[in-house]
């Protein structure tokens, strides 16, 4: 257990946790702790399997720094992230809590999420940086927000950078507790924190969905042949950022593909002269491009997957439900999510609630919204939808 901190912010020096006994230390000081900060830093710009590479914890007393590639069992964590007594504070939650589940198997109870603070509230800055530096009178270094977390060691100012990620949230909490309990808000942003805390079905995030390279920007637009040949490079990238653990923009660019795809080169030559082909990416995959272009010029013709459409009454209700949302959003000053998230608008537009005790089965669509939105919505759903317009 080492601790270091920063002689230009006066702040008491952080710990980090690299070994177990360290880990332990830790785990019997966050079990006295009424709060616990949490924030991650992740390699997702360096590699092809995100991981979670650093977890920050701050209580009201001190600053920690967990190593989880020193400590890759971090079980004994698990406890305090779902002990429901205790609350966990996290800036723009939603990854660090999917990124937590996923490496970790943590569960997650009492979440104060205080992006989410400052979206309720109409804040007009929600990120952490502008905030600390509105609040706090403090800057954070951008410098340090790609980079790769994984290497080892890292710096005294990574470490300084990362730790500011916690330091002041659980002040901020409490400024935000104190802004949403006056304005009556606080109903609100705990059935988010609630709803964060729950979390939601996730892709393991383990190999590539065959049909994945229909997500390339253009891909649709590309005659059945040409799809194949983008189903062939595709996967050639992929292979091939597996292999190098790196991720696949790091290999080739879309755009790149596409280009690759549209001239279907079949020499080296060729190659070069594609858009956004470098010199080093044709020394390194050339060949092996060329094989797979060939072998996607000879393989059966990809359609495009039907995506399934919408019956017209729905998709009438979802645009009268977002024209609502809309304008109460505008009325009040926030995002149009922080009224009612877009999965509770497609929910509601196919499930067509009449009742109260019917809108308890919608997705996302807690206690605080029903009371809140509930009459307006079950009287917008019960409209008779407008006549079609004539041609």
């Amino acid at each position: 257990m080492t601790s270091g901190v920063s002689p230009d912010t006066g702040m008491v020096p952080f710990t980090l946790v690299a070994n177990s006994d360290a880990l332990a230390h830790l785990v019997a000081a966050l079990a006295r702790a009424p709060v616990v900060a949490v924030d991650t830093e992740s390699n997702s710009l360096h590699a092809y399997r995100e991981r979670v590479c650093l977890i920050q914890i701050s209580t009201p007393d001190a600053d920690y720094i967990v190593d989880p590639i020193a400590l890759p069992d971090l079980s004994t964590l698990g406890p305090v992230m779902a002990n429901a007594g205790q609350q966990k504070i996290l800036h723009a939650a939603e990854n660090d809590l999917v990124c937590l589940r996923r490496d970790f198997q943590f569960s997650f109870a009492n979440i104060f999420d205080t992006m989410t603070g400052a979206r309720t509230l109409g804040w007009p800055q929600v990120g952490l940086a502008p905030i600390l530096k509105t609040h706090f009178g403090v800057t954070m270094d951008k410098k340090y927000q790609r980079a790769d977390w994984q290497r080892r060691p890292l710096t005294p100012e990574q470490l300084e950078y990362a730790r500011l990620d916690t330091h002041y949230l659980v002040a901020l909490r409490d400024k935000q507790f104190d802004e949403l309990s006056a304005s009556g808000r606080w109903p609100e942003a705990h059935e988010e924190f609630d709803r964060l805390a729950r979390g939601r079905d996730e892709q393991d995030g383990i190999g590539t969905p065959s049909s994945a390279f229909w997500r390339v920007k253009g891909a649709r637009d590309l005659s059945p042949q040409q799809a194949a040949l983008l189903d062939a490079v595709f996967t050639y990238r992929e292979r091939e950022a597996e292999r190098l653990d790196r991720p696949p923009f790091k290999i080739m660019a879309e755009a790149t593909l596409m280009e690759l795809v549209r001239r279907a080169p079949r020499e080296t030559q060729e190659l070069r002269r594609v858009p956004g082909m470098t010199s080093e990416q044709v020394r390194r995959h050339g060949q092996a491009l060329l094989s797979a272009i060939e072998q996607g010029l000879q393989a059966a013709p990809q359609h495009a997957p039907q995506e399934a459409r919408e019956p017209d009454d729905v998709r009438d209700r979802y645009d009268r439900l977002h024209t609502w949302r809309k304008e109460r959003a505008r009325a009040r000053g926030v995002e149009s999510d922080v009224i009612v998230p877009r999965t509770t608008l497609h929910d509601l537009a196919r499930r067509v609630p009449r009742t109260h005790d019917e809108l308890t089965t919608i997705k996302d669509f807690g206690p605080w919204r029903r009371g809140a939105y509930g009459d307006e919505i079950l009287a917008l759903l019960a409209a008779p939808a407008p006549p079609p317009q004539s041609a």
